[in-house]
């Protein structure tokens, strides 16, 4: 196909996805309100109306507990008002944790599926349903095909889909290189608590990794983890150490 069809083709694709939203165009990005990190991101913070896709790192991919904690962050502050759809296989998700980072557990509508063929259904239903603010699915493996239909239905919706990497116990590592239609694909890693004002007691830290942005820059920070506003902060003193920050990965049992 000559470049210049490939151009006319894109253009029809994105006239169709404005017909489909009823003629608006793409809702403004959601800001991290870190200058760093909005910078790095096309439209200043994280696409909506689109598919992401978040990732742990080494053997913590089993609990996702960082990843988790991140979407909440982000839905806290996605269309606070309505209601997210998280289509999960195993009932272990941690709403007092979620709660902690910004999402209030009343706005959690859970689907639980048998098998990723019911997850990945569930999600795309789920894209159909205006009122949702978001649609989270806990994946394991997510083929480029599949990848690419979450992609379409999210943009004809305009809901936001994050699909929430999660290796069972024998997976093979490395999903991250697989290709995939999301729009950005993030990497949480925990680090190393830094000491808060309590003997004993440290502020979690992440490892914050940009793998892939669709036109933007990948990079990398270090950031405390969401407050209770779903916020993220540069961690001050080790910003200039995030590139050779050791993030902490959980012994494989």
């Amino acid at each position: 196909m000559s470049e210049g069809k490939k151009a006319d083709l894109g253009a029809l694709r994105q006239r169709l996805a404005l017909v489909a939203r009823g003629g608006r165009g793409s809702p403004p990005a959601l800001p991290f309100g870190v200058p760093a990190i909005d910078s790095a991101l096309p439209g200043g913070g994280l696409a909506r109306g689109a598919l992401h896709e978040v990732f742990g790192l080494g053997a913590a991919e089993e609990e996702a507990a960082e990843g988790a904690g991140f979407l909440a962050g982000i839905l806290a502050r996605l269309e606070p008002k309505r209601p997210v759809l998280w289509c999960l296989r195993q009932a272990d998700l941690h709403a007092p944790g979620l709660a902690l980072c910004g999402l209030a557990p009343e706005r959690l509508i859970l689907a639980r599926a048998r098998n990723e063929v019911e997850l990945l259904w569930a999600m795309e239903e789920g894209l159909k349903c205006r009122a949702l603010a978001a649609v989270v699915g806990e994946l394991e493996t997510l083929p480029l095909t599949a990848s690419r239909r979450l992609q379409l239905a999210a943009e004809s919706a305009g809901i936001t889909a994050f699909a929430l990497r999660r290796r069972h116990r024998g997976a093979l590592f490395g999903a991250e290189a697989q290709p995939s239609a999301a729009v950005t694909r993030w990497r949480i890693a925990a680090c190393p608590s830094r000491l808060g004002d309590e003997p004993g007691l440290g502020r979690s830290l992440w490892l914050m990794e940009l793998l892939r942005c669709r036109g933007g820059v990948p990079a990398r920070w270090m950031v405390e983890a969401c407050d209770e506003a779903g916020h993220v902060h540069l961690a001050a003193a080790l910003a200039d150490r995030a590139e050779t920050a050791t993030p902490r990965i959980a012994a494989a049992g």
